[in-house]
């Protein structure tokens, strides 16, 4: 199975884990998991943030994998911008958690890019 079919899964699975950090607070309350209040300011907002555009992110990505590789792209290819995807996506979560917003925004434009030329992938090869 290619890496960039595994590496859907990890995309799949980082919105999950860019809000743990902020669920291990003692004050988090599991049996109220989305109370506004608890959600609403400083390091638990950030990564509450994180996590609505990990879902955001998964499905462009999640398609543009499948297509890339059921048209023919090249699957060596695919596979390091899928890892390159998700490097960036790693980087998007830690400057949303340590409030940087230009870096941020820089690595969300990369893993845009990168997975427009995933899908793009079979018209190049």
């Amino acid at each position: 199975m290619p890496l960039s079919i595994w590496c859907i899964l990890i995309a799949a699975v980082l919105p999950i884990l860019s809000v743990f950090p902020a669920k291990m607070s003692k004050e988090f309350d599991n049996a109220n998991p989305r109370d506004p209040d608890y959600w609403r300011s400083g390091f638990r907002s950030r990564a509450q943030a994180a996590q609505a555009n990990g879902y955001e992110a998964f499905p462009l990505f999640a398609i543009a994998v499948i297509v890339g590789l059921g048209q023919g792209g090249d699957s060596h290819w695919i596979n390091q911008l899928a890892v390159l995807f998700i490097g960036l996506r790693l980087i998007y979560i830690f400057c949303y958690w340590t409030n940087r917003a230009t870096p941020r925004s820089v690595a969300w434009t990369a893993g845009f890019l990168t997975t427009v030329a995933i899908f793009t992938s079979p018209v190049w090869s």
